[in-house]
């Protein structure tokens, strides 16, 4: 049996999937912390105990994310975006736009019938368009980012939030809790705000159905369902805590494929890992 590992060190949390035969045999999810590379480390590890398998049986791990440098045992590094296509199409190959909406960034991506990349555009500096203004809305407002997704749900109306960035979007939601609107209105009218400029990035790939959804902010079903009516159409998203991880598991179908590579390679007589690398830029 073929083992292979994907590791995504994000900003907030680091995702491991440990993949056998091309199925998720292990997963772990971990908080990055300010030392990515024992994050890692520990949620490698418990991806393993999950699956059951020795580490030192895994044939090749991937590292992704934006610490993906911080992986000294991995074998090679992909970018986030080559990562995220390679997950979203071994899910759903039918995939030509993805939407990834984390803690720190939004990514948006077109991707060909083969999972490559063709277009990407990321998300503005200003954390009014990531996950984090969310979450710092939440604690303006007394609630634990967990919280969120529950919250938002209780919402009968969506209150707006027009602001182009952090301090101007603040204002607005001071401005809406003094004249006693409901948090989780406030709440649900941020998601649709950043849903808003989460479509535009969308659309400045030109994108072109089937869509899927990933990232942490994902979680929470009000996010999908605003994705869903700017879109007018329905949207792929995996279930449950998948939906973080695909990344993760991208990064394991690519430690697979190279794997594969390196194999067929030493079939032949002709085995030159090192040359490689290039497949995971």
């Amino acid at each position: 049996m073929s083992v292979t590992a994907g590791i995504d060190v994000g900003a907030t949390y680091t995702k491991v999937v440990v993949t056998g035969d091309g199925e998720i045999a292990g997963q772990a999810l971990v908080r990055s912390g300010y030392k990515p590379g024992e994050a890692a480390e520990a949620a490698f590890g418990l991806a393993c105990d999950e699956a059951g398998i020795d580490r030192s049986k895994v044939d090749y791990i991937v590292a992704t994310g934006y610490g993906r440098f911080q992986v000294p045992f991995s074998q090679v590094t992909a970018t986030e975006l080559t990562a995220a296509a390679w997950g979203c199409h071994a899910l759903y190959p039918g995939t030509r736009t993805i939407l990834d909406v984390g803690g720190q960034s939004v990514k948006a991506s077109r991707i060909d019938e083969m999972g490559r990349v063709k277009s990407f555009r990321l998300n503005e500096k200003c954390a009014a368009g990531t996950g984090a203004f969310l979450e710092k809305t939440a604690r303006y407002m007394g609630y634990e980012t967990e919280e969120i997704g529950p919250l938002a749900a209780t919402s009968n109306e969506a209150v707006a939030i027009s602001g182009v960035c952090t301090v101007f979007a603040e204002a607005e939601v001071i401005n809406h809790l003094s004249q006693g609107i409901p948090p989780a209105d406030i709440m649900h009218g941020a998601i649709v705000s950043l849903v808003g400029k989460s479509v535009q990035l969308m659309k400045r790939v030109k994108m072109e159905p089937e869509y899927t959804l990933i990232g942490g902010i994902m979680r929470y079903p009000t996010m999908v369902t605003a994705v869903r009516a700017q879109l007018k159409v329905d949207v792929n998203v995996p279930d449950g805590d998948l939906v973080q991880l695909v990344a993760a598991l991208g990064a394991a179908t690519l430690a697979a494929h190279q794997a594969n590579k390196i194999a067929e390679g030493r079939a032949a007589g002709a085995g030159r890992p090192g040359a490689l690398a290039a497949a995971g830029s």
